[in-house]
């Protein structure tokens, strides 16, 4: 089961999220922060959501929505519209909607690694391979991983489950950690700023979000790429 966090520390996150969106080059900002603004809605239906086939339906309903970007123009729905306005130009909406697999995979019951693992190739490394292309830079597998890892973080930190959140936790430092040891491109560090974050989500607990250390590691990483 997936808890929902009722963590007094949006501000911090929010700061966080701010410090990230502004490594992003001028060009793209927007356009990213319109693709994190997806992933926190359909996270939103996750949160929402008792009836799996419920779920399922509002699920089906942003696949189609995504993939219509394509073609048409976007609903009065304010992620779609940003999306439209700022990201699929560069990045399909066909591509967009890929993600909507791995959110489907949390509605599996019981809850499976190869579950978790679903979920983190499809939303995490389809997020971060987004962002890449986005980003005008061609996605590789360093970045993959670390998309991968940035939601195994995430997920370890909300399941109700010891033994899942145990796995999911060791599958996301595995992964952080080997695309961190790399030197990340300037254009992309706004990607490796949100895997620091997750990895000290992991490595350093009671850090919360806004904590100076955690604003220092991303500026070390702005500036040098590792």
């Amino acid at each position: 089961m997936i808890k929902v966090d009722k963590s007094p520390t949006l501000s911090g996150a929010a700061t966080e999220r701010a410090l990230v969106l502004g490594y992003a080059p001028a060009d793209a900002r927007d356009g990213l922060a319109a693709l994190l603004a997806l992933d926190e809605r359909l996270g939103a239906i996750l949160r929402t959501t008792r009836e799996p086939l419920v779920g399922q339906m509002r699920l089906t309903w942003w696949y189609e929505a995504l993939e219509a970007l394509d073609h048409a123009p976007a609903p009065a729905e304010p992620v779609l519209a940003a999306l439209s306005q700022t990201a699929v130009a560069r990045v399909s909406g066909a591509i967009l909607a890929r993600q909507i697999e791995g959110w489907e995979a949390l509605f599996d019951t019981p809850l499976t690694i190869g579950a978790l693992e679903a979920h983190a190739r499809a939303r995490g490394g389809g997020l971060f391979g987004a962002a890449a292309t986005l980003l005008a830079t061609p996605p590789n597998d360093m970045m993959v991983r670390a998309g991968e890892g940035w939601v195994l973080a995430d997920l370890a930190r909300h399941l109700s489950d010891p033994a899942l959140a145990t796995a999911a936790h060791d599958a996301a430092l595995e992964r952080l950690s080997g695309a961190l040891d790399q030197r990340w491109p300037a254009r992309v560090r706004s990607l490796g700023a949100l895997a620091w974050l997750a990895r000290l989500d992991l490595t350093h607990p009671t850090r919360p979000a806004g904590h100076p250390t955690r604003a220092a590691r991303l500026l070390w990483h702005r500036l040098s790429g590792r």
